[in-house]
Formats: C-alpha cells, structure tokens, sequence
C-alpha cells in the first residue's frame, strides 16, 4: 500500500512539475510579449525615447493635425495634461493622413502648436498612423491580437486612446470626443 501511494504522489508531483513547464513557456501575452513601452519614438525635436518613459501615468497618445476641423481640441488637450498632470500625459502624433491637414515639417507643427496653443505637453514626429507605411505603434494600437483589447483604427485626426499606468488600452475615442469630455475624464 505504502508502495501504491508513493507512485501515485510521485504521478501526481511529475504530472503538476510537467503543467507547471508548460504554462511558464505559455506566453500570456496576445502581442508575443511586445508592450506599448516597447515602442521606439522620436520627439519632435528628434530625441529617441520610449514611451516607458511614461510607466505609471495613464497616457492619451492624438493623432493630431494643424489644419483641421478638430484642430481647437489642441486648447482642450493642453488643458487637460495640465488638469490631470499628476496622473495623467497627453501625447501628440502629427500625422498628415487625413485630408492632407499636417503638411509641415517638424518645425512648423512645433511652432504652431507652441505660439496657437501653448502647447506643452510630448509632441512627436509627424508619423503615418494608417496605410502601407503606418508607424509600428499604430500597428499596435489598432491590433487587438497584438494589444489584447483594441481593434479601433484612426478614421480621422485627433482620434485618442487612452492608455492604463500598465500600458494597456482602456478605450479608443472618435475624433468627435472632446479631451475634457466626462468619458475621457470619468476614466483618469
């Protein structure tokens, strides 16, 4: 009997050593590991960072543009890194993918949003944020086998995601949602 017991406990622990290996190896993530702090950037000034820089703020990474409808929401979102600065960054991606309304370089878009809004929260290079050479952070945001949660792509400029102090996606918001709006602002 003492024999019939051993075997069984040594089945069971080998059977349990055997799971355990097997969920280790098991990646969790959806995206192969690959996380939003992964990203190599250029500020708009031509430094590289990553967005980890951020880790444990929440981030709203805009897709912006100087000649557009929606080009006004730069005064909310100003507004609104200064009101949640704590806990909270905006981020700025020129991209020029919708109706042509980011024509200029690095250095017109900076001194437009500068001396029009005073903005003062991250702005990064111009990027392409759809299309064959879209920016491999808009890949991701817009992948939800990559990111986990999110399949939303940019149909316009300022088009948000709101990002967790974890790097995961909470929510995408529409161009028609305003930075200081209660569905971005109940989120922070």
């Amino acid at each position: 009997m003492v024999k019939l017991f051993k075997k069984i406990a040594s089945a069971i622990f080998l059977g349990t050593l055997s799971l355990m290996s097997f969920t280790s190896f098991k990646n969790p993530s959806p995206s192969g590991g690959k996380s939003i702090y992964d990203f190599k950037l250029k500020t708009i000034d031509g430094e590289d960072i990553t967005l980890a820089k951020f880790k444990g703020k929440k981030m709203l990474l805009v897709n912006v543009a100087s000649e557009c409808g929606y080009t006004p929401q730069y005064k909310d979102l100003q507004s609104l890194h200064e009101k949640y600065k704590d806990k909270l960054i905006v981020i700025g991606f020129p991209a020029n993918n919708f109706g042509a309304q980011e024509p200029g370089d690095s250095k017109q878009i900076k001194q437009f949003c500068t001396s029009t809004y005073s903005v003062s929260f991250p702005m990064m290079e111009k990027i392409s944020v759809k299309g064959d050479d879209t920016h491999p952070l808009y890949k991701w945001l817009c992948n939800k086998e990559e990111n986990g949660s999110c399949s939303d792509a940019p149909v316009w400029n300022f088009c948000k995601y709101l990002i967790d102090e974890n790097g995961k996606i909470i929510k995408y918001f529409s161009s028609k949602t305003g930075p200081l709006s209660e569905d971005i602002t109940k989120l922070l």
